[in-house]
């Protein structure tokens, strides 16, 4: 037997049990007449004490251990003469009578603490190593929790759990696919699917009226903080719903995670809100709900004084940081600096502080009088105190601006705290995008979403004004999920093809399949899919979905882990008839 318990379990009412543990060798003290090892596994650490009654071959092993040594030890349970309150174990300790080494280990790369000495690049090495360390494994607790909890409700739900593909066939629209070479059917390829999207819209037709499954998908695009090349979804799909059917049961999802997981209770719906207003009031279809800091239209009041800045552009708009009248020069030039970056992409800054005493500073004082700025500031429903924060431009990149500097100032204001949690929906996307370069129409969400019933009339006379039948869940400013109600009739799913330009050609050989289908008697469905990583480091506090995958890649897309990807041998590209291009 390699353990009775484990290096977390013991307490204080275990004294005087003797007990086996095994672990790894977190720490070494040795003090002269005492030697303490501080013994670690998944569930925690325990104190090892060998003193002046241990036995000289006991001692002469112990004196040739190391870090991460592996190590089996049994003893006695003592009550601690000097308690560890922040250890769960820290009022015990164990007298070892008997200590065998199970394996040795070399120096470790890198500290394998809480705070570790190690750099982002040389853990993900070491990756094994770096999943000793306790908030990594508490990550990934975290994530294996959810997971069972997602499980739970979507089963009580009457979801069934069900396999699909991961060779499949390439398709259009989306990002790029990973494709496959198929030996057996040479010059012709697999693609690992970006979604279950279309097998999800089977299994509605096959009859299975509520679908999950936690499921890896795969897209080859530039990689961000939130990004990987394989990730996870919680992906589902309902028959017989429309979209209310479909944000409730989903809400009921939400609200199950965050009273299991976080022990957050919430007894109101989420807020429903409109794409336009999301953009309108935030400059994103993501909206950060924590604080509010809406923007304030100020074209019209603002133009036609003769400053050519703003007489020039399409649109003006701020916000109002409630009683920030006081900040100092240096404060407001960093926020210049923020918005001329090239990642937010604004000329320039325009404020008004609204002092205490009822006066106005402005960086425009020479154009705009105290009258104007008093109008400026009713209009924003700011208070004396209040610092008001302008920008101008084209609509669509002001917007975009307005938004990077609202979360700048949540952040510098301390309002984006991590514990606290504003979920929302997003309701009434655009179905088609119009992209200049290509001229011609995209998906806003995919090629399957159905349009608003009330809206299929304009396909003929004015697409663009369509609206989704389309909903983002959104918390804290970060996406979690997206879905919509699906086009269940061939002709309206034809007519959709013709619209983005998928010649009929094309879409009988990508999607013929699914066409097909739809003609034995497809039922109205709709779904969602929600990033199960993202949710998780939302709920864990970071900004990356990194720290929750067990083996994830770099920002090349590289595992520098195993040292993938890697060259194929001439033999295995025979076989597939392929040759390599080098750059």
């Amino acid at each position: 037997m390699y353990r009775t318990h484990t290096c977390g379990e013991l307490r204080i009412n275990d004294v005087g049990q003797e007990v086996t543990l095994s672990g790894w060798i977190q720490a070494i003290r040795n003090l002269g007449g005492m030697t303490f090892i501080t013994l670690r596994d998944r569930y925690g650490l325990t104190q090892l004490v060998f003193d002046e009654n241990t036995s000289d071959e006991l001692i002469s092993r112990v004196a040739n251990l190391g870090r991460e040594y592996v190590i089996k030890v049994t003893g006695k349970v003592i009550e601690r003469s000097s308690k560890n309150a922040k250890m769960p174990t820290g009022e015990i300790e164990i007298i070892a009578s008997e200590l065998f080494v199970l394996n040795k280990s070399d120096i470790p790369p890198f500290t394998i603490e809480d705070e570790t000495d190690g750099g982002d690049e040389l853990r993900m090495k070491y990756r094994y190593l770096d999943l000793r360390r306790n908030p990594v494994r508490e990550n990934l607790e975290l994530r294996h929790k959810m997971g069972q909890e997602i499980r739970k409700f979507l089963d009580g739900e009457r979801f069934m759990e069900i396999e699909t593909p991961y060779l499949i066939k390439s398709t259009p629209e989306g990002a790029r696919d990973f494709i496959v070479p198929s030996r057996m059917n040479p010059g012709e390829f697999y693609a690992l699917p970006q979604s279950p999207q279309t097998f999800k819209q089977l299994l509605m037709i096959s009859g299975f009226d509520k679908y999950f499954q936690i499921v890896k998908c795969f897209r080859d695009e530039d990689l961000r903080a939130d990004r990987q090349p394989e990730f996870t979804q919680i992906d589902c799909e309902m028959s017989f719903v429309d979209q209310e059917d479909v944000l409730n049961t989903f809400e009921g999802l939400a609200k199950h995670l965050f009273y299991e997981i976080k022990g957050l209770t919430f007894n109101e719906k989420f807020p429903q809100i409109l794409y336009d207003d999301a953009m309108k009031y935030y400059g994103s279809d993501k909206p950060d709900l924590r604080f509010d800091m809406k923007f304030s239209e100020l074209t019209e009041i603002a133009q036609g004084k003769g400053f050519k800045v703003f007489d020039s552009v399409e649109y003006i708009g701020g916000i109002n940081a409630k009683k920030c009248a006081e900040y100092s020069r240096k404060k407001l030039d960093e926020l210049t600096a923020f918005v001329q970056k090239p990642q937010v992409g604004a000329k320039g800054l325009v404020y008004v502080k609204y002092n205490l005493d009822g006066t106005f500073k402005s960086s425009v004082d020479k154009f705009f009088s105290a009258e104007d700025l008093k109008n400026w500031a009713d209009h924003m429903n700011a208070e004396p105190g209040d610092l008001l924060l302008v920008l101008a431009g084209n609509r669509n990149d002001t917007l975009s601006a307005l938004n990077d500097l609202r979360l700048e100032m949540g952040e510098r204001l301390g309002l984006r705290d991590k514990n606290k949690f504003a979920p929302c929906w997003v309701v009434d996307f655009p179905l088609l995008e119009w992209n200049e370069e290509e001229n011609r129409y995209f998906a806003k969400h995919h090629p399957f979403t159905s349009p608003k019933e009330e809206d299929i009339n304009l396909f003929d006379s004015d697409p663009g004004k369509m609206r989704a039948n389309a909903y983002d869940f959104v918390i804290n400013g970060v996406e979690i999920g997206g879905g919509s109600i699906r086009i269940f009739k061939t002709e309206l799913q034809q007519k959709m093809f013709e619209i983005l330009g998928i010649p009929k050609k094309e879409a009988e050989e990508k999607f013929g399949f699914l066409l097909n289908a739809f003609k034995y008697g497809a039922p109205p469905h709709g779904g969602i899919a929600f990033g199960f990583d993202r949710w998780c480091s939302v709920f864990g506090g970071s900004e990356s979905i990194r720290d929750y995958i067990a083996f994830p890649k770099n920002n090349s897309g590289r595992d520098v882990m195993i040292d993938s990807p890697s060259d194929v041998g001439e033999k295995q590209l025979n076989e597939l008839l392929l040759k390599v291009m080098k750059k």
